[in-house]
């Protein structure tokens, strides 16, 4: 049975699939959680994942992939993984990975530090042997790093995936899954500025399990500019259906910036290209919340309670759920979000704390295909 695993890490992401045919694909790996502090109610991470994937009979995913080079994307990666460009990183005790996936901003990123200089060192080693990566996007950045480092990068083509393509290698029928990338775009990173939200990856993965398929929507930290542009091109290349969702990762924590550049007395309003981005959720679609517990009046900093209203009232639109991380199940005890993937579609875990909107009948057919 195919599974989708959020965890509970405050403001940041960590995200486990797994399919039908036993592949594991990992979305970010931020452990948070500080052992010292009895009070922090953040799992931990390391310990979790291990056992999801079957610790210690299977040490090895298919996939990681980081959306972006955040410490709330990133931390701790050099405890739990092996890395092939360190060799303190490469005990028994750490899991291992078939392929890295990054956006190709991570890669030519300078002056990176800490845990996302850690990663970065990984892709470049990788990288420059040819194997063992999957780079989107093909900034000019790109070309001129390559050249810089004396690599031939038309010998790297093959690892170099722009969006409006499907990552190679994953197919439907085979593995259960397909990954549609909306970003990032090449254009949007020849600036010189380090944009890192700007630049992440967004993508949709497709599950099938049995005769149905399960769409969702990976988010990462995606900002409003870029959704704008995601929602524009997509819609303009005849692609709606590649916006649809059956499970939407609400990005950036729960921020207002991701919806619009105000954040509204009471609700967020979205821009019309975020608006539309959430009508576009299946009948029951669920909604989740990477995030801290969302507060009862305005705050500065993510998750923002106006934003969080404008999200309730699109899955009650469609009689759907919305999660927050940190208060599955309970704020006082969080823990794994766990949905599984079946031919009847996607099943919430029983015990929630869900906003659950009242189900009405509905004659609209789910989307399959």
């Amino acid at each position: 049975m195919a599974t989708i695993t959020f965890y509970p890490l405050g403001n940041a992401d960590c995200c486990l699939i797994k399919t039908d045919s036993n592949k594991k694909i990992l979305f970010d790996f931020a452990n948070k959680k500080n052992p010292a502090d009895k009070d922090d109610k953040r799992i931990d991470l390391l310990t979790a994942v291990r056992k999801d994937i079957g610790w210690p009979n299977i040490k090895e995913i298919d996939i990681l992939a980081i959306t972006h080079g955040d410490d709330d994307h990133v931390c701790g990666i050099c405890d739990a993984f092996h890395l092939e460009s360190r060799s303190d990183c490469q005990s028994d005790d750490h899991i291992k990975f078939k392929e890295l996936w990054i956006p190709a901003n991570l890669l030519t990123e300078v002056g990176a530090k800490d845990h996302t200089r850690v990663i970065r060192q990984e892709a470049r080693h990788r990288f420059k042997n040819g194997s063992g990566i999957r780079v989107f996007s093909r900034p000019d950045a790109l070309d001129q790093w390559c050249r810089d480092n004396e690599i031939d990068l038309e010998s790297r083509k093959h690892l170099i995936t722009d969006a409006g393509r499907l990552a190679p290698g994953w197919n439907l029928d085979k593995e259960g899954i397909e990954f549609f990338v909306h970003s990032p775009f090449a254009h949007r990173q020849d600036d010189g500025l380090i944009d890192r939200n700007g630049n992440c990856l967004v993508m949709q993965a497709v599950i099938r399990s049995g005769y149905r398929d399960t769409r969702f929507l990976i988010t990462a930290d995606s900002i409003s500019e870029n959704w704008q542009e995601i929602v524009r091109i997509t819609r303009a290349h005849g692609n709606d259906d590649r916006l649809a969702w059956d499970l939407l990762k609400i990005p950036h924590h729960c921020s207002y910036l991701s919806m619009s550049d105000e954040i509204g007395e009471r609700e967020t309003k979205p821009t019309p290209e975020f608006k539309w981005l959430l009508e576009q959720g299946n009948d029951r679609g669920t909604l989740v919340s990477t995030s801290k517990p969302i507060p009862a009046e305005s705050e500065s900093l993510p998750p923002h309670v106006e934003t969080f209203r404008t999200y309730k009232k699109a899955a009650e639109k469609i009689n759907g759920r919305i999660y927050v991380t940190m208060e599955h199940p309970t704020k006082a005890n969080p823990n794994r979000l766990r949905f599984d993937v079946t031919g009847a579609g996607l099943v919430p875990p029983q015990n929630t704390s869900a906003a659950i909107i009242p189900a009405v009948v509905s004659t609209n057919a789910p989307r399959n295909g």
